[in-house]
């Protein structure tokens, strides 16, 4: 394959990937509005199309037609900036998200996905961590008390949260003897659900450090301080209307397939199947291919669900618990669990 011909069929990759992403996050949206109204007892969207399925398509064209307001006392040039680095880390991330077999078509690099190195784990990690500052920019530009004290919640409650996030993966690491994504899915490939790490590894209790932390560091409820409308009127994106105010919701919703990527990779066998080799696909070369993008899509939608369970059931914490949960109990809990890992391969 030539570099112009890599070239094209990169570029190719990244547009399906990216209008594929927008999709999803558009539909994860209305997931969490139609579940919430079922469990607060009510219908949720239902008019616009059948089943309300064409909800998304007219919130995003009503986005689009508000008017963007911009206030008058704002730092113009890091206001503007930063719903894009908060929605443009979100997205870069997928990049390196394995969706199924590295299948390939004429020597062609993998099929389902962008870009395979060796260091997967690290970019994911390294990406998400700079879509903070999206946020950090976004309440101080905005020259809005409220936007501030909203930007400095979500800044600190990343950074402690992210710390607890990466140590819950060393445990994986460390097993796997790897960080590219690929070589730890397929190192959970061999007995189904009793190979994955959160089983068949004994990382049940880094999956719950995970859980945790990525509820926090996508400041989903029960750890939505950042955006608490009681205490904030809205958080850091007070000042922001139209696109701009729909692309920090964006980024959020980014984020939340992001991590449930990381973690159905790192934790539940990717796109292998729960049933091992017991059920096997027809021998069909697209339903080979195709068969484990369903397994993947599946695992990452019971993490939305969750996401969307959660806060339709857990109340808001406080925001000295949120920080003291995460500093006492969750940073040890980590350490502990590298601690043992380390232990439980060093005598196996």
């Amino acid at each position: 394959m030539t570099i112009l011909q890599f070239f094209l069929w990169s570029l190719v990759k990244v547009a399906v990937v990216t209008v594929v992403m927008l999709l999803a996050v558009a539909y994860t949206v209305l997931l969490e509005r139609k579940l919430v109204g079922r469990i607060q007892n009510r219908w949720g969207p239902s008019r616009v199309g059948p089943f309300g399925l064409l909800q998304p398509l007219v919130d995003g064209a009503k986005s689009f037609l508000k008017e963007d307001f911009i206030p008058t006392a704002v730092y113009r040039p890091l206001y503007l900036l930063a719903p894009i680095l908060a929605l443009g880390c979100a997205l870069i991330s997928i990049a390196v998200v394995p969706f199924g077999e590295p299948v390939s078509i004429a020597g062609s690099p993998p099929l389902f996905q962008i870009s395979d190195v060796n260091i997967g784990l690290l970019v994911i990690l390294g990406v998400t961590s700079i879509g903070v500052y999206g946020i950090a920019l976004a309440g101080w530009s905005s020259n809005n008390k409220y936007s501030l004290l909203g930007s400095l919640r979500s800044s600190a409650q990343l950074i402690s949260y992210e710390l607890a996030l990466g140590l819950s993966l060393v445990g994986v690491v460390l097993r796997a003897g790897s960080l590219n994504l690929r070589v730890i899915v397929e190192q959970q490939a061999t007995l189904g659900i009793a190979s994955w790490n959160i089983f068949g590894g004994f990382q049940f209790v880094a999956f719950f450090i995970y859980l945790m932390a990525a509820f926090a560091e996508t400041n989903r409820s029960p750890f939505d301080l950042p955006e608490a409308e009681s205490e904030l009127t809205g958080g850091y994106h007070t000042e922001y209307s139209s696109m701009k105010f729909a692309m920090f919701f964006m980024a959020e919703y980014a984020n939340m397939i992001n991590v449930g990527c990381v973690a159905t990779l790192l934790f539940l066998g990717g796109w292998t199947s729960p049933f091992g080799n017991l059920i096997r696909p027809p021998e069909n070369i697209f339903v080979h291919a195709l068969f484990p993008i369903f397994w993947f899509v599946a695992k990452v939608f019971c993490f939305l669900f969750l996401y969307v369970w959660v806060r339709g059931t857990l109340p808001r914490f406080r925001y000295d618990q949120l920080m003291s949960f995460g500093w006492r109990y969750l940073m040890p809990l980590a350490i502990l669990n590298i601690v043992g890992t380390s232990l439980w391969l060093a005598y196996h």
